[in-house]
């Protein structure tokens, strides 16, 4: 009986996670092994960065209402808890838009999350 090593499906694995090393400095793209640990830890580290970037952008976000809402004399959490009473449902980012494209359109939102804030 002839031996069979399924050679085919070995290449093409190892193939497959070289290529997904392409880029990698030294041994860590040339080495299977080598190679394979690599690409484990940026896969994991891929994984988190994308929901670590959720969170920078979030905080992103509510540094730029801040810095607007202390222009207009302010602070953040009195502003969302106005938001909130007045029945603003406008979300983060679009505040922090309409702060850097549209001061005065924000300036008005403020007016009247501050009128509901006071009671």
């Amino acid at each position: 009986m002839t031996r069979a090593t399924n050679a085919p499906a070995s290449r093409r694995r190892r193939k497959r996670r070289l290529k997904m090393a392409k880029g990698f400095r030294g041994g860590r793209s040339r080495l299977f092994r080598t190679a394979t640990e690599a690409v484990d830890r940026a896969m994991a580290t891929a994984y988190a960065h994308r929901k670590q970037k959720k969170r920078s952008f979030r905080s992103l976000w509510i540094v730029r209402i801040s810095a607007a809402c202390r222009n207009n004399g302010i602070t953040y959490s009195r502003f969302m808890e106005g938001l909130a009473k007045a029945g603003i449902a406008l979300n983060r980012k679009m505040l922090s838009e309409m702060a850097i494209h549209d001061p005065d359109g924000f300036a008005r939102i403020v007016e009247r999350a501050r009128a509901q804030a006071g009671k």
